[in-house]
């Protein structure tokens, strides 16, 4: 191979000291090394490099000075760079064409991983993500047939154990949800408000355990309601509004004296938000956030979730007080609603078949926007990735990276310690 000659002027003295690994005003590519030569002319000394096919380390430093450096390039003698690459070959069969006339070409932008990663949009973190987790009063983790991967926990092993591994991963809120035994529960769900329930104790355990964890709870009472309903049933099958609302009240206070962090009532009562705020108030937990579960609607997708918790309606269906999935604008009334009685985060429920709503909501309300991936759509991509159909991880992360590009800034999801995982690299 070819040398090039570096002329430096120097001394003996550093020339004696000279390693012949080291040079000047060089950087090999990975493939080359640079082999130092001393030679002797009648006039000056001169540096000769010589470029092989190998390099087994970095570059190091001759010991000569800026000023050295810079008279050498002032007087001609530039240091050789690596050469231009050449410019790739296209396959055979190419046709030549001229360039299209462009000012502007999107993909310059899309060129590369780092050039992407600079100009990214949306990020997805583990602290976005919150928990949902299904607890009962045994001792042992039950497995959820129909979200594979999913478990009714034992309220002080298997949920504290797994919080313990989210939090481990950086996911450090978490919603509850209660499988209740069927002889506690009634028409009126009094149970919601027992003090020393099961929701109740096991804020109180997990407070203990990790003060600064984040917990959130569910407001309805479908999992208490011998009817399966979120309110209470009139005799005619018509769901009782105001009544109902009284029984929230007290199931949230409750929640609340337990040490919940935030209280999200799920039921879609009309004017349940301030009447809860109100609760809260007086008895002393204004510090208490409440999530409204502001749009959620009247939605197929949560056959899954019923199961996890036994709690599907004994009769008929919930849409005279779930929302419509057909309708968008009604997503308005119900935020403007939640918003004047005090909610502190409005939540969208399904989450990816509703990314419309989300972005509605999202631009017309400066609150914190929540969306709930639900039992559904996990099960779906659990379902698909097992069959090979898809490939799990990266739909699981799509998906949730499509909430957070329609404007949620918490995302409610069983998918939440597997997704954490993969933002920390790790292997499952």
């Amino acid at each position: 191979m070819a040398s090039s000659v570096f002329h430096a002027p120097c001394g003996a003295p550093s020339i004696k000291q000279l390693e012949c690994q080291k040079y000047v005003g060089l950087r090999p590519s990975v493939t080359l090394r640079f082999n130092c030569v001393k030679t002797k002319t009648v006039t000056a000394r001169r540096l000769v490099v010589t470029a092989s096919k190998s390099h087994d380390g970095a570059s190091k430093k001759l010991g000569i000075s800026d000023a050295e450096c810079e008279a050498a390039v002032v007087a001609g003698n530039i240091p050789e760079a690596p050469p231009v690459p050449p410019k790739p070959a296209a396959p055979a069969g190419t046709p030549v064409v001229p360039s299209l006339p462009l000012s502007r070409r999107p993909r310059r932008n899309r060129k590369s991983p780092a050039m992407r990663a600079s100009f990214q949009e949306t990020n997805l973190s583990p602290a976005n993500f919150v928990y949902p987790l299904f607890i009962h009063e045994g001792e042992e983790d039950t497995p959820i047939g129909a979200m594979p991967g999913c478990y009714r926990l034992g309220w002080r092993h298997g949920l504290v154990q797994e919080v313990a591994k989210a939090r481990d991963v950086g996911v450090n809120s978490v919603v509850l949800f209660p499988k209740v035994p069927d002889a506690l529960k009634s028409p009126t769900g009094d149970e919601a408000y027992n003090d020393n329930g099961l929701v109740p104790r096991t804020i109180r355990l997990l407070k203990d355990r990790y003060p600064d964890l984040v917990i959130y709870t569910d407001v309805a009472l479908d999992p208490y309601s011998s009817d399966g309903h979120d309110g209470i049933v009139r005799e005619d099958g018509v769901i009782m509004n105001d009544e109902t609302v009284h029984q929230l009240c007290k199931q949230a206070v409750s929640q609340a004296r337990a040490g919940a962090d935030v209280v999200s009532p799920s039921d879609m009562m009309d004017g349940r938000v301030g009447a809860i705020r109100a609760a809260l108030d007086a008895e002393g937990f204004q510090h208490v956030s409440i999530m409204s579960y502001t749009a959620k609607y009247a939605s197929s997708f949560y056959g899954p979730f019923r199961e996890a918790l036994d709690s599907n309606p004994r009769f008929g269906d919930k849409k005279t007080y779930q929302m419509n999935p057909a309708n968008y604008r009604e997503a308005l009334v119900e935020a403007q609603a939640d918003e004047s009685e005090g909610a502190d985060i409005l939540l969208v429920k399904p989450g990816l078949p509703y990314l419309d709503v989300i972005r509605l909501l999202r631009d017309k309300y400066p609150l914190p926007i929540a969306a709930y991936q639900v039992s559904g759509e996990y099960s779906m991509i659990k379902a698909g990735g097992a069959l090979k159909m898809i490939d799990e991880q990266r739909v699981m992360m799509e998906s949730l990276m499509c909430l957070r590009r329609a404007g949620a800034d918490i995302i409610l999801t069983y998918f939440a310690l597997q997704a954490a995982r993969c933002l920390c690299g790790e292997k499952r």
